[in-house]
């Protein structure tokens, strides 16, 4: 099982003929002020496995700050049906909506793990300015 690709979107879904339809590709933000929250961000994870990778496998989030701290993690099980016969790959997408806090400038990573391995991880960029202290925070995309 591997991640072919990783990506942060405005928006994505599975249409009725099975297809991945991402909107708003993005790597970058600007921010008025940190910290702040990136709303309703949309992560999508593109997996290939093989037919010997049918069952339950955990996978693992982790949103890193540009220093290297773990803001969050999240876990979840993905589970894998046999495929029909003579199938040779399968190709299963995982959308999140989620909220991305941002309290440094630099660089952020999701990192993907599936089986508790590293497999994938999507970069993030942030441009900000540090909050001043008393002032509210604000997200300019």
């Amino acid at each position: 099982m591997h991640v072919s690709f990783a990506l942060f979107a405005d928006a994505a879904n599975i249409s009725q003929e099975g297809k991945l339809n991402i909107l708003g590709v993005f790597d970058a933000v600007h921010v008025g002020q940190l910290p702040a929250l990136h709303p309703r961000a949309t992560f999508v994870v593109r997996i290939k496995a093989v037919p010997g990778d049918a069952g339950d496998h955990p996978m693992t989030l982790r949103w890193v700050n540009p220093r290297g701290a773990e803001l969050w993690v999240s876990n979840a099980e993905l589970s894998i049906a046999p495929p029909p016969p003579g199938t040779t790959e399968l190709d299963m997408p995982v959308i999140v909506q989620l909220d991305l806090p941002l309290d440094l400038t630099g660089d952020y990573r999701m990192i993907v793990e599936l089986r508790d391995e590293k497999r994938g991880e999507a970069l993030l960029h942030v441009k900000g300015q540090q909050l001043v202290p008393g002032a509210a925070a604000g997200m300019v995309s």
